[in-house]
């Protein structure tokens, strides 16, 4: 047997390559759009891609099966309960069917909770009566947590009913395997697909019965309360992405070009509705950006927040570091975010040239925060955590506005207040600092070091307090 984790840690996205190396044949599990690697490691062990099977319709990523179809011929695979629900032509699976590549069997387990169509993948490397190796979970078990069950990408189905076919899935479906089997989930830490993923990307079955706090002995009510509670805020993009994995769609290029752009070109975008993302890091870009642009640092969750603070479907012009243009154009991809109308040429210089179309983030220290905490009259401090970060302690008066929630809370700030956004470390915050900005606040600072630097001060300052969201 071939098998291979892939990991991509910008989205917390891992997919599988499982082949039979003796008849040659292979299926590619929950793949990333950009298909390239599935196929050249295929091709270097002598595999032939079969067949693209999907655990679910994915809310956070746009799945590369449009792709993998097109570049290789395979089939593209579902659980039972997607039939009727996509636009192009699918194979489905019931609850217990297995897929024969030769020595190595695949069995789907039909496991809804996570969403109504979900399915885990058994991998058996010997046969139909040996001892299975791994289960590919998809979204309805995690290392150290399991798939929420409130995300819109199930419509129709509320989150009770959805938590209540998970608990189910868990213990009739996963549980019953033997301890030893490996657990391979679609998704690790940082993924908003749960609220406690562990940073390890394989357990055992075993291991999540000791550890997971989902599966701890307890009542079908009381796991309902527990993976229902204390979620964060669905990005914005989860249900454009979510749809867009049932729909027929342009297919992504295999060689991206970004167009480059002069500056009266993107003044010209941006005065017709593109949004300009600066995806330099938060010290490049508060030492000097174009006015109206927003900051989303490459060096971080770069696709998951640029899709938290603009609409899909929005036209883009791009600022980077010099050479970063595609890599920048291929993450947005990785979430539908597909058109990039181009990029800035030469940013620096620009900048240089037209000092009248430039200005500087306003950054503070945790001092500088706690004298004008009581300075100035009528500061607003928004926390743009996640609830449960918050739940561990908050700059005191600080709101709570989730960086997934700022967009669409807006228009209930006001944007002539002195205003000072922080999150945990800094990265967020000048993401959102930024988002403010190009909507037209006059005031606005963030914070270095975020809440971490907050609460690393000496005790004589200011304490630190918990506060609840608006």
């Amino acid at each position: 047997m071939y098998f291979r984790q892939y990991y991509l840690g910008c989205l917390s996205h891992a997919s599988y390559l499982v082949g039979d190396t003796t008849t040659g044949q292979a299926v590619v599990v929950d793949p990333q759009r950009d298909v390239a690697e599935y196929i050249a490691d295929a091709e270097a062990h002598g595999l032939t891609i079969v067949k693209v099977l999907e655990t679910h319709f994915h809310a956070d990523f746009l799945s590369g099966h449009l792709e993998l179809a097109a570049h290789t011929g395979a089939a593209i695979g579902y659980g039972s309960a997607a039939a009727g629900r996509v636009e192009f032509p699918i194979e489905t699976f019931a609850d217990g069917e297995r897929i024969h590549l030769g020595d190595v069997v695949l069995e789907a387990r039909a496991t809804p909770g996570h969403t109504p169509e979900s399915i885990s993948i058994v991998v058996y490397p010997n046969g139909d009566t040996a001892e299975p190796y791994g289960v590919l979970t998809g979204d309805t078990m995690f290392i150290g947590d399991v798939g929420r069950p409130d995300l819109l990408s199930s419509v129709g189905v509320t989150a009770d009913e959805l938590a209540r076919q998970l608990y189910h899935s868990l213990h009739a479906r996963l549980l019953t395997l033997p301890d030893a089997t490996k657990v391979f989930p679609a998704h690790g830490a940082g993924s908003a697909c749960g609220k406690n993923l562990s940073t390890e990307t394989v357990s055992t079955i075993g291991e999540q019965r000791r550890t997971n706090y989902a599966l701890a002995p307890m009542s079908e009510d009381d796991f309902v309360e527990a993976v229902t509670q204390g979620q964060s805020v669905a990005p914005l993009y989860f249900a454009f992405a979510a749809n867009r994995n049932r729909e027929v769609r342009d297919l992504l290029a295999d060689d991206v070009r970004v167009p480059t752009l002069n500056i009266d070109e993107v003044l010209a975008h941006r005065n017709d509705g593109a949004f300009v993302l600066d995806a330099r890091d938060d010290i490049a870009f508060a030492a000097g950006h174009l006015r109206g642009s927003v900051n989303v640092g490459l060096g971080g969750r770069f696709a998951e927040y640029a899709g938290e603070v603009m609409r899909p479907d929005t036209p883009i012009v791009l600022v980077t570091d010099p050479g970063h243009e595609a890599e920048a154009k291929v993450r947005l991809a990785r979430i539908g975010f597909d058109r990039v109308l181009g990029a800035l040429a030469d940013p620096i210089g620009n900048f240089v040239t037209h000092p009248e179309l430039v200005e500087r983030l306003s950054r503070l220290s945790a001092d500088a925060l706690a004298e004008r905490l009581g300075s100035v009259p009528g500061l607003v401090v928004i926390d743009v955590r996640n609830p449960g970060e918050v739940a561990l302690g908050s700059v005191p008066g600080a709101r709570n506005i989730s960086l997934a929630a700022l967009l669409t809370s807006i228009h209930v700030l006001d944007p002539m207040a002195p205003t000072v956004v922080y999150c945990a470390g800094g990265y967020r915050s000048a993401i959102a600092s930024s988002l403010l900005r190009s909507h037209g606040f006059v005031d606005v600072s963030d914070v270095v070091g975020g809440y971490t630097a907050w609460a690393a001060r000496p005790a004589t300052h200011l304490p630190t307090a918990s506060t609840g969201t608006p």
